[in-house]
Parts: structure tokens; sequence; C-alpha cells
């Protein structure tokens, strides 16, 4: 298995929290949620028990219908699955417990017996139909996975990434052939993504046609469960319309857009289904940037990034007529003729996000003109604002946050500039290369 940071979290519960409470894995599916959650009960507990609830046999499910006498319930667990629970030595893996809330709602008994730790994995966690009818149980310590991030992946890699920890303290400029090669290794990680299959299939060195299609077939997965969620098809084509409203650079998501149909009630339901499925991510307009960006968030005005930047290539050049292989030659070596400003938003996006930071941007019009300022992506810092501008190419335009920074200087501290070249400074505004953007959020 992969080395993941979800694995450090979950020891960081069972050392402060095992017993108290349970543990929620939620993501997006194949993010690797079951894989983190067995290999944990394999090497941290004497013995463990996983019932997988997409696959469990009948005997099975009608043991989980009566958890109230759990002296009995524990003895027909081990009977069925021929494993022995062992008091405080043993964990109890509900996988995909979203299809069976009753038992999520039976934490709280479980949690309270002490006998044994608890894993939940789960995604689409929060859909009405999953949580309609039950208690949520307040006895859960939740810990998000996320498909890998740069780290995770040049650690499955073979990469170096304290390397990058020392370039980024040093912060000086790092040279052009230096630089050249650690932005083709970033490109490489944007082509290939997070998703552990993917990456799995790149560590045995398969080519990017198999790699793309374990990524398709990801995609057909997503598109499969949002139909099931939504049989009328718009869910579905509100996420397939992710990538083409990025690449048009539209200030805002437009719903009617990705349906072909006027905005109804229900859409809004639907985002809300898509954002809780945790395979995209949504970027909130703020009308007042200050150092709370959640206050004047705008709940009606949002852009979406997928969570994954290697599902949003594949997404994004579906249609191309060329060779896959040829489109992630070009865009390693950095050669496709397309602005692939939105492409590297993407991966901004993921990052700040598997921080576990919120995603916030801000516009406003130009005087005297129908344009607009924008800037892409806003955080906190030391009771300061701390504007972020994503460029795939140059960077001598860069208007939009310096009007940002004058307009409201009594909130913002450093700026920066996120692109593909070297470390530089500007005045006030910072220069970084995108391959050491997680250590900068990891920083602020």
């Amino acid at each position: 298995m992969f080395r993941r940071k979800a694995y450090d979290e979950l020891l960081e519960w069972k050392s402060n929290y095992g017993g108290k409470y349970a543990c929620l894995l939620e993501g997006a599916r194949r993010v690797g949620k079951t894989t983190i959650a067995e290999y944990f009960a394999q090497k941290e507990y004497k013995s463990y028990i996983k019932i997988d609830f997409s696959e469990a046999t009948e005997a099975m499910l009608d043991i989980m219908k009566d958890i109230v006498n759990l002296d009995i319930f524990f003895l027909k667990l081990q009977a069925e699955t021929d494993v022995t629970l062992y008091d405080r030595e043993s964990v109890i893996i509900f996988d995909e417990i979203q299809l069976y809330p009753k038992v999520r709602q039976a934490i709280k008994h479980l949690v309270k017996d002490g006998r044994y730790d608890y894993i939940e994995t789960g995604s689409l966690i929060s859909i009405r139909k999953n949580v309609k009818d039950i208690l949520i149980p307040s006895e859960e310590h939740k810990i998000n996975v996320y498909p890998m991030d740069y780290e995770e992946f040049l650690w499955a890699t073979q990469g170096n990434f304290d390397n990058l920890r020392q370039l980024y303290k040093i912060n000086s400029p790092i040279g052009d052939a230096v630089n050249r090669t650690l932005m083709r290794n970033f490109r490489i990680y944007m082509a290939v993504g997070g998703m552990p299959q993917a990456v799995e299939a790149y560590v045995q060195k398969k080519n990017f046609n198999e790699i793309d299609k374990i990524k398709r077939e990801i995609i057909r997965l997503y598109v499969d469960d949002l139909k099931k969620i939504d049989s009328s098809g718009r869910l579905s084509d509100i996420f397939n319309s992710v990538p083409s409203q990025l690449a048009l650079k539209r200030k805002r998501f437009v719903v009617s857009m990705a349906t072909g149909k006027q905005k109804t009630a229900r859409d809004e339901e639907r985002l809300f289904e898509l954002v809780d499925s945790k395979i995209v991510t949504p970027c909130y307009h703020v009308s007042q940037p200050s150092v709370s960006l959640s206050q004047t968030r705008d709940v009606d005005r949002y852009k979406l990034y997928l969570s994954d930047t290697g599902l949003f290539v594949t997404m994004l050049f579906n249609d191309s007529h060329a060779p896959q292989s040829e489109i992630y030659k070009k865009l390693i070596s950095d050669k496709l003729d397309a602005d692939l400003g939105y492409l590297y938003e993407n991966a901004v996006a993921q990052i700040i996000v598997s921080s576990g930071r919120k995603l916030y941007y801000h516009t406003w019009q130009k005087k005297e003109s129908s344009h607009y300022y924008e800037v892409d992506f806003l955080l906190t810092s030391n009771h300061k604002v701390v504007p972020i501008e994503v460029k795939s190419a140059s960077i001598r335009n860069h208007d939009s946050i310096t009007q940002f920074a004058i307009k409201y200087s009594q909130y913002v501290g450093e700026q920066y500039l996120i692109s593909q070249k070297d470390v530089s400074n500007e005045g006030s505004l910072k220069n970084k290369p995108i391959y050491l953007l997680p250590l900068l959020v990891g920083d602020l």
C-alpha cells in the first residue's frame, strides 16, 4: 500500500479518541478509503472484521438488523466471519456505511459499549436518502480522504519532497534548469493525478494510454453513481460540464449551461449532492474580502473544480482526435497549444483543499468598463487576507492581484503569483512555482 497521510490521522485518532469515538473516513469513490482502513487494521490491531455493505451476504445483513443485545451481536459476528475479537485490541470496519444507514445510527450504542474500536468508510454520506430517518451519531471523528496530494505522489514514485522543502526554506531563485525539471515532474503529477489506481499504473510503468483508461473507468463510475442519485441525468450533466465551464473562463458556474434547461429549485439540491460526493469542490465568491471570508460568502455564486486534476485532464481532452499518449506527452513537456490557465487553477484548488482549507475567490467590475478584475483564490493568515493569482505561462500581467491589494489594503497581507516560473519578488508580490505551493499553504 502507498504511504498515505490519512494513516497518520488514524494513528492520532486511535491514540486520542479510540474507545470514545468511531472514526469516519469520508471521501470520493476510489480515493483509497477502504485500503487505508484495512491496512491500518492489519498493522495496529490484534484482529479486525471488515463488513462491506456493497457486497454483504444475506446472513451478514441479518446480523446487522439486531444490534440491541451486543453480547449476542458480537458472538454472531465472530461466528459468521470466523474472526475472534479481543477487548480493546480489535477494530470493526463498516465499509460503504452509507448503504446501511441504520448501522451508522447504532455507532453511538457500539461506542458506548467500549469493547472495540470502529472505523466507518463512506462516500455520499450526507445525501438525503442516506440520512433519512436516522439520528446522525455525534460519536464520529471525521477524517477526509482526498486523492493523493503531491507529497504522497512523490512518496509513491520515489521522488524527493524533502528537497522541495529545503528549496522552499531558502526562498531564493532555484535556477532555470532545475526549475524546468521540477516543473516537468509536477506536470507528470497533473497528468496522472492522485487516484491510487492511476498512480499504481504509473509506478508499474504502464503507458499513458493505460493510465487514461483507468481514469476513464473512474469517471464512468462517478457518472453511474450520479445517475443513480438523479435519474434525470441533470446531475451528471452538471458534473460533465465542470472542465468546459472553467475553460471558458466564466466568473461563475452556470447550471443552465450544463443542463441546457432553465435552472430549478431541484438544481440547488443537485449541486449539494454533487459537492457531497466529494468529486468536485466548490469555490465560493466573497463579496467583501476580510479576515473572515465565510461571512460574506455568496452561496449562489461559485465555481466548481474537480477534486482530482488527473481526472480533470482526462475529461478536458475527452473529445480530442489526437492520440491520448500524444496529448500527455505534450502536456508533460509544456507544448500544448491551448492556454491551460484553468488546468493549473484546478491543480491549485486541489492543493488548497487537500490542506484542509475551503476555496474562495473575488471579482469586481473595472471602473467605466464592462470587464472585471478577478483574484483566483483567497486564503487567510495571521489576521490578513492572502490573495493568490494563478498563471500557466507569462506572469507579466497581474493587474487583478495588484488592484486587489490596493482596494483592500487594510486586509491584505502577502500576495502570491503561482505559476511555472522560478521564485522571484516584485515588491510585495511574490512569485512561487506551483510545486512549492503545498509548502506555502502549509506555512500560512
